[in-house]
């Protein structure tokens, strides 16, 4: 499949100089430096406005588990200490008292580790995860369409119309850009196999599947570049579907766009169906 970009082929595929504000090369493999290093217990860096409520939820989970696990490590100290020199007598089961007192421990366990987790979870799912009214109702919003394939992530951006399947639309490969500060809005499609979409530092995972849009949101918090990863095994090269996502100050992001589209008009074929695709935005 060839793109239909509004960037030169040079540009698309590393062979022309490299402008000073372009984003870093998606092939290259060191080309954002991880802000932590590969034993780090933590998350991966936290670049959205809203992934603070995922950690914090992670957080509070990981609490309960250190809880938990020293009380129970503790228990059986003692337990091994005070009843080392008892005698041995054949297990019944225990009594009425003793199993309601194990199975109210346990529904309680349950019930504060797994309902935090539970309605945590809800709570951002509506909020923010599910919550389309944000990007729909927010006039800066950024839409994009991207088409998974075998191995490369192609994004599709309406030109200065605003409307997709147009000769201004720009296309690249392996290389999203947005503002910073501002919604984007991305519908995800597959042209072959299921693809994950990923964005570890956003806190976003989207299955791509052929035959339907999926869609989800988010926004940046800041300027800077990101991986763009596939969580799905699909296929030998899945260990090359690497892509990067570059936040801009929206000021960066309207001039790149402007000139991407124009440069879109100028090399737009109309018989290069294979680059046309794309389809009608959809709103929920």
């Amino acid at each position: 499949m060839k793109p239909s970009s509004g960037l030169p082929m040079s540009m698309l595929f590393g062979t022309a100089a490299v402008p000073a504000d372009a984003p870093v090369d998606a092939q290259a493999p060191l080309a954002v430096a991880p802000e932590r290093g590969a034993w780090a217990l933590s998350p991966p860096e936290n670049a959205s406005a809203y992934g603070d409520r995922i950690d914090a939820l992670l957080a509070r989970s990981h609490g309960f588990d250190l809880a938990l696990a020293a009380v129970m490590l503790g228990w059986m100290l003692v337990a091994v200490v005070r009843f080392r020199g008892a005698r041995t007598v054949a297990p019944d089961g225990g009594t009425r008292r003793s199993r309601a007192w194990v199975l109210g421990l346990a529904l309680g366990v349950f019930g504060v580790v797994d309902g935090t987790l539970f309605l945590g979870s809800e709570g951002y799912l509506r909020d923010v995860l599910w919550n389309f009214r944000v990007p729909a109702e927010d006039p800066r919003t950024v839409r994009i369409e991207i088409n998974a394939h075998q191995w490369s992530w192609e994004a599709r951006y309406a030109g200065a119309d605003g409307t997709f399947g147009t000769k201004d639309d720009v296309v690249t490969w392996n290389d999203l850009r947005v503002p910073a500060g501002v919604p984007v809005w991305v519908q995800l499609v597959s042209t072959d196999v299921v693809h994950g979409f990923s964005l570890p530092a956003f806190r976003v995972k989207l299955d791509a599947i052929p035959g339907r849009v999926n869609q989800t949101w988010f926004q940046a918090a800041r300027e800077g570049s990101w991986e763009v990863a596939c969580y799905q095994h699909c296929g030998t090269s899945h260990y090359r579907m690497r892509g990067m996502l570059s936040a801009m100050t929206p000021e960066a992001y309207a001039s790149w766009l402007r000139e991407a589209g124009r440069q879109a008009v100028q090399a737009y074929d109309a018989d290069d169906t294979a680059a046309h695709w794309g389809w009608a935005w959809r709103t929920p």
